[in-house]
């Protein structure tokens, strides 16, 4: 209706139009930093840039998601878009400082620069900035690399995909939980479209081994995400390619689930047991300084 943001809140109609806030290769809603090699990337262990000490990962922190996860660990992204909604009903807003294009974001690298994380929020929110983006930074040899909840198009998954083959660059899947009502509950989306993508890009993996292509994660939040549901998603990962990594992370309380504990240490354990039962060769436990 007339004056309403979409879901991500990237989108107002205006006039009967539908009007692009954010999100375009124009006007990417975002935050950057560079994070110094090697960094708490959730690929560290099989990824080259834990090798490139000296140099940096130019870390792109979208405002925007296509999830709502009650869990989230990196909720300060709403900031970004409850600026951007300030602005859009002419209120005071800095929203405009967030607000970059995909040659403004690109030039901002120099010669440490070795990869760059795309990640938030969540870029499937803002693909085609963010593809724009990588197209620039692969033609300087930068390596790409994407942090996401996998909900984007198809067709912007297989351009991602493209990327990352060609500049050495590894797509991160975070699977947040394999039982649709668990998933819709924790997040309040639905995941088919985050599996079929996973197993999408899966038929890529034969074409590089070292460093591989995928990886999936998941954040074992007490209570939800249990032995149950790792056990089907590490299943369906081994069925796709036993190869692939597989990150189990220890949680830690934020946003709506601050009352929480963290993840437990024997939890933790029996999830790594379970998940190389199913037939993975290659799983570890994250952030391991969590657990109790």
């Amino acid at each position: 209706m007339e004056g309403e943001q979409g879901y991500c809140r990237l989108r107002i109609v205006t006039d009967g139009l539908l009007l692009h806030l954010a999100g375009t290769a124009e006007k990417g809603l975002l935050q950057w930093y560079r994070d110094p090699l090697p960094t708490n990337c959730v690929a560290d262990w099989v990824c080259d840039g834990s090798k490139m000490f000296g140099y940096h990962n130019l870390a792109v922190f979208y405002g925007s998601c296509t999830f709502n996860c009650l869990f989230c660990q990196n909720w300060q992204y709403r900031d970004l878009t409850a600026e951007l909604g300030k602005g859009v009903h002419g209120k005071n807003s800095s929203f405009t400082r967030d607000l970059v294009s995909a040659d403004g974001l690109a030039n901002i690298t120099n010669e440490k620069t070795f990869c760059v994380c795309f990640f938030g929020g969540d870029p499937s929110s803002q693909m085609p900035h963010a593809l724009s983006t990588a197209r620039l930074l692969a033609n300087r040899g930068v390596r790409i690399c994407w942090e996401t909840n996998g909900s984007m198009h198809r067709k912007f998954l297989k351009q991602a995909i493209e990327l990352s083959l060609e500049t050495g660059g590894i797509i991160k899947f975070d699977i947040k939980a394999f039982s649709p009502g668990i998933h819709f509950a924790l997040t309040g989306a639905h995941n088919l479209q985050t599996l079929e993508n996973f197993a999408f890009s899966a038929g890529y993996t034969s074409r590089r081994q070292s460093p591989p292509l995928l990886i999936a994660s998941t954040l074992l939040v007490p209570g939800y995400v249990d032995n149950f549901e790792v056990a089907q998603i590490a299943n369906y990962i081994a069925k796709l390619d036993p190869e692939i990594p597989y990150a189990l992370l220890a949680f830690h309380p934020e946003f709506y689930m601050n009352d929480l504990p963290t993840t437990s240490r024997r939890q933790a354990e029996e999830a790594l047991k379970v998940a190389r039962e199913a037939g993975l060769k290659n799983v570890r436990l994250g952030n391991t300084h969590l657990l109790q």
